[in-house]
């Protein structure tokens, strides 16, 4: 009867006899001698009660229940390999998470390729993202809830880099009824027509954005809900052009001809949470994304 399921290493000889083709590849790539392979296999084998390996000619085969019971194993190795490092990086003094929040007018695809990035050197370190609209950033600075932001403006007593800016531009379906007009769009015009507006997710100095005063206002919670409200004909808004320049080019939604306020550009900040203990891994992810290219120029 089996009494143990194998340590580690004996699962990393059978995996190497299984990758390398046979116990004396295996011997070498382990730096081992053939022996010593040969044993944690067989030692391995007699502890589980069951066969998982057969040899025909000179390769070693798995058997059905070896193939089953290897690609587990496999699992196990890499859980292993990533415990010893992260185990590594925290007696480095390395985080084991980063509180990250960000504007949710940072371009989604240049965060997910800053993130890749990341993740390739962090090493073990989780982050936790935070995604937040306006004043909802500067909350969590100041709450102390988190360690790396990318916000529109930065609260006293922090200090922050302009990271890029971002150009807003006024939207509507191309049927929608200030582009019937055939003219310039006065204030005046705007204001007797639906306007959707972004919700500050902040809840101490919550301020819509876009806002103009509309008599008649939607209000959602997302960039991604406004700009599918607008291009449902349901309004018109200001949403980052990066957001919506797809649809323009589709013919989908079409810039209002305003006679002023077109657009306007909004710069977003990188700042540091707790300046005073900056851990090594919130360097590292602000470092990525103060030098990634795409983030060193105006996104219109």
């Amino acid at each position: 009867m089996a009494t143990s399921y194998g340590t580690l290493d004996q699962w990393r000889a059978l995996q190497a006899v299984v990758d390398n083709g046979g116990y004396a590849q295996a011997a070498s790539r382990l730096n081992r001698s053939q022996s010593t392979v040969n044993y944690a296999v067989s030692k391995l084998e007699k502890q589980l009660g069951i066969q998982l390996l057969e040899v025909q000619g000179r390769k070693a085969l798995l058997t059905e229940a070896g193939q089953v019971l290897l690609e587990r194993s496999r699992l196990l190795l890499k859980d292993a390999v990533e415990i010893g490092q992260l185990a590594n990086s925290l007696s480095q003094g390395r985080e084991a998470e980063i509180q990250l929040v960000v504007d949710a007018a940072f371009p989604t695809a240049m965060l997910m390729e800053s993130l890749k990035l990341f993740a390739t050197q962090s090493q073990g370190t989780r982050v936790q993202l935070r995604e937040v609209v306006l004043s909802g950033a500067c909350e969590a600075l100041v709450a102390g809830e988190a360690d790396l932001v990318i916000a529109g403006q930065v609260p006293p007593d922090f200090l922050g880099n302009i990271l890029l800016e971002v150009e807003f531009v006024a939207v509507a379906h191309p049927d929608h009824a200030l582009h019937q007009l055939n003219r310039e769009i006065s204030t005046n015009d705007i204001r007797r027509e639906l306007q959707v507006v972004i919700r500050d997710s902040g809840v101490k100095h919550n301020v819509d954005t876009g806002w103009l005063g509309a008599e008649h206002r939607w209000t959602v919670t997302s960039i991604d809900s406004a700009t599918a409200a607008v291009s449902a004909g349901l309004g018109f808004a200001w949403l980052p052009r990066h957001q919506v320049q797809d649809k323009l080019d589709r013919g989908e939604l079409k810039l209002l001809p305003l006679d002023q306020g077109l657009n306007y550009v909004a710069n977003l900040y990188l700042i540091f949470g707790k300046p005073a203990s900056i851990g090594p891994a919130t360097r590292q992810l602000a470092e990525i994304f103060s030098n990634k290219p795409s983030h060193n120029h105006n996104v219109k």
